[in-house]
């Protein structure tokens, strides 16, 4: 079983930065990809980002060189850095893994959840 717990959510003004944290417990972490998917009020929930155990970073092309994920398996932890955040960025923010280390797009594929973190960007 793997527990995750995001962090760093709140409310903030276009054009500033974010970083949001997920921390996971249980010994599998280092093998397991993770992701960030968001939800806005209303939408299906999109994928926004993923890491591989080795490294490997997957985003939509759509927030290429906005959006950064990075991991610390000493920590057991997982990070979204945002720059330039824009008011369509509004959503809930959620922490996703799975049971071995292929990342996927699709929020169906992964096995574990986090509770969400609110990110509200005004204009």
């Amino acid at each position: 079983q793997v527990q995750l717990v995001e962090s760093g959510g709140g409310l903030v003004q276009a054009g500033d930065s974010l970083r949001l944290s997920c921390a996971a417990s249980g010994r599998t972490f280092i093998y397991s990809a993770m992701a960030w998917f968001r939800q806005a009020p209303g939408k299906e929930r999109e994928f926004v980002a993923a890491i591989t155990p080795g490294l490997n970073t997957y985003f939509p092309q759509s927030l290429k060189g906005r959006f950064t994920i990075s991991r610390d398996n000493t920590k057991n932890t997982i990070y979204l850095q945002m720059i330039s955040l824009k008011p369509e960025d509004t959503a809930v923010y959620f922490c996703a893994a799975r049971q071995d280390g292929r990342a996927k797009v699709r929020a169906d594929d992964y096995d574990y959840w986090g509770q969400g973190t609110q990110i509200t960007v005004s204009s």
